[in-house]
């Protein structure tokens, strides 16, 4: 097992999941700042880290990490949780903000979502990011887990041997529906989101919002009507999963102002 020191731009926060292995985990990645290459950095115990170790997305972390030996995908490293040290974070409320993002995030993408697709086919390509086109947004309602597995995976000891009040599962599956930008043979994908954000927004809203229905139009509005506006440029994080990799997700989107 060889440990790398690596600094990476942190760019997908995914909504935390428990697993009966791992306890609470939240899946992560970015950019790797050597390599120029998307990075995975899996399990992370994020509400377990001490405070100064919390990073955001856009900051810049470093990390002692190896190559995962339960992971074939190329991308997926384990992470060594105490060498977490915050850098930098890329604010956007700053004049040159959303540049240093771009700069280092622009170069990654791929030339649509088909051709990640072939790419995963191919070479095992797990994440990656591309430019979506005539995009909608959809939600159902979906059936919770099991109640009983769930406190399972709560039950088991913390990070420092505490139990953790369990997160709330979100009950609605939340989508994008998109063509590929450029891709005239393009049949059109519906993908999950499971960005952290939009799972947080779910749950202190409908504090703001008592109807639920005004609650998911809301919800729309921010994903649809304000992130993929004709005022950015839109782009969308992918990755897949480690069982099936064919079937891949919304890990975020990214959207700097058009001017």
């Amino acid at each position: 097992m060889l440990w790398e020191l690596k600094k990476v731009l942190v760019t997908v926060k995914a909504y935390p999941n428990p697993s009966k292995k791992y306890g609470e985990t939240v899946c992560v990645a970015g950019i790797d700042l050597t390599t120029e290459k998307w990075i995975r950095l899996y399990p992370i115990q994020y509400r377990d880290l001490e405070d100064e170790k919390k990073f955001r997305k856009y900051s810049i972390i470093e990390i002692r990490a190896h190559k995962a030996p339960d992971d074939t995908r190329s991308e997926s490293f384990k992470v060594d949780a105490d060498s977490i040290k915050v850098l930098e974070w890329y604010d956007t409320r700053t004049k040159d903000g959303w540049n240093k993002r771009k700069k280092i995030v622009l170069p990654t993408l791929a030339p649509s979502y088909c051709d990640l697709l072939k790419g995963s086919e191919k070479s095992g390509l797990s994440l990656g990011m591309f430019k979506p086109h005539r995009i909608a947004f959809t939600h159902k309602k979906v059936k919770l887990q099991n109640k009983t597995e769930r406190d399972v995976c709560y039950a088991q000891l913390s990070f420092y041997n505490k139990s953790k009040q369990a997160i709330e599962e979100i009950p609605f599956d939340f989508r994008y529906q998109f063509f590929c930008q450029g891709r005239h043979d393009c049949l059109g994908h519906d993908l999950p989101i499971i960005d952290w954000e939009i799972g947080q927004a779910y749950r202190t809203w409908r504090f703001t919002y008592k109807d639920e229905a005004v609650l998911l139009e809301k919800i729309k509005e921010r994903w649809l009507d304000n992130l993929c506006s004709m005022k950015n440029d839109t782009y969308f994080f992918v990755g897949n999963m480690k069982r099936f990799r064919q079937n891949f997700m919304i890990l975020g989107v990214f959207y700097p102002p058009t001017k």
